[in-house]
């Protein structure tokens, strides 16, 4: 295969980035019979079962068995397989977690990892099923890439870039429907570099995920309601950093603020904070995640409004950090 694009019939519509992902894969599967899926028992929640339809001979199910699931990908993976192993987030990164150390990462087998239903995804079923460690975890394995896409645009790309390669990856992916990011018309995509939607040199909002939206959202209404200009960031790559992105940043800002629908210990925020303290640079800076107890009962967008993790809430921690100015 060589770099052209592949369409998935979903990309460019405001779907969910588990759907696309599945198209996706659809796609690149269509002309590489080397595609492989394991999942367990994940073919609904997963979108695979079109997947399983048109490529019998290309998925493998192995049960409500994580452990099995990342095991036998690896030994797919040496044997010359493009293996995608796809599982609930809360249960591929915390189950198997000694499967992806020593079998994907520290083999090197290119094992394509994808967390599904990740964050709060699972509302009402719980802390047991919500994936808030799955970044702090995967960040302390040498040999990992992060990979978290915010629309239909940077997953299709996330998906192919990551296809292509030969080293192991963690890609994120959430249940919600997710309008395209395309304020300042950015086509670009590349893993490791941050995508900047929109600019603004009052502060920086840096979000990943399905915060990337609300963040924008913010933005817009700093902008017209305050006369705040906020530049926002899809930081789809958490490892590496774009550390070349994050000094213009805080060089060209007045305060950053992160955005992660993670726990606030370990994450997006505390990767750039930590990199930024590093490097002497002095900024006014908070991390808006989910803090440091088990979440309330609710929905995905009930539990995130209760943190913060929403329009509003963004921009009233925005306002307080730019207080912090005055």
């Amino acid at each position: 295969m060589g770099n052209e694009l592949i369409q998935a019939p979903l990309a460019g519509t405001g779907a969910a980035n588990q759907d696309v992902f599945s198209e996706t894969l659809q796609a690149l599967a269509a002309t590489d019979r080397n595609i492989v899926v394991v999942t367990s028992d994940s073919r609904g929640s997963g979108k695979l079962v079109p997947f399983g339809k048109k490529y019998p001979a290309q998925i493998v199910e192995v049960g409500i068995a994580e452990q099995n699931l990342v095991g036998m990908a690896a030994g797919l993976a040496s044997a010359g397989k493009k293996v995608f192993a796809v599982s609930p987030a809360c249960f591929l990164t915390a189950r198997a977690l000694e499967q992806i150390k020593n079998d994907v990462a520290y083999s090197n087998n290119p094992v394509k990892l994808i967390g599904i239903s990740a964050g709060v995804s699972y509302g009402a079923l719980g802390s047991t099923h919500h994936s808030l460690h799955d970044f702090a975890v995967l960040r302390a394995i040498h040999n990992m890439t992060i990979v978290v896409p915010a629309d239909s645009f940077e997953t299709t790309q996330a998906v192919q870039q990551v296809a292509a390669s030969e080293q192991p990856y963690y890609l994120r992916f959430g249940k919600k429907p997710m309008p395209l990011l395309d304020e300042t018309g950015e086509t670009t995509f590349q893993i490791g570099k941050g995508r900047v939607i929109r600019r603004g040199s009052d502060v920086a909002i840096i979000a990943n995920g399905e915060t990337v939206y609300p963040a924008l959202q913010a933005a817009q209404k700093l902008a017209t309601e305050n006369g705040i200009e906020a530049t926002v960031v899809s930081m789809h790559t958490i490892k590496p950093l774009d550390e070349k992105l994050l000094s213009e940043l805080a060089l060209e800002c007045k305060a950053i603020l992160t955005v992660e629908e993670h726990s606030v210990n370990g994450g997006l925020g505390e990767a750039c904070a930590s990199w930024l303290l590093k490097n002497r640079y002095h900024k006014p800076f908070d991390i808006l995640g989910i803090p440091d107890e088990y979440t309330v009962t609710g929905s995905q967008v009930e539990i995130l409004n209760h943190y913060g993790i929403s329009e509003s809430g963004i921009t009233s921690r925005v306002k307080t950090l730019l207080n912090t100015l005055t």
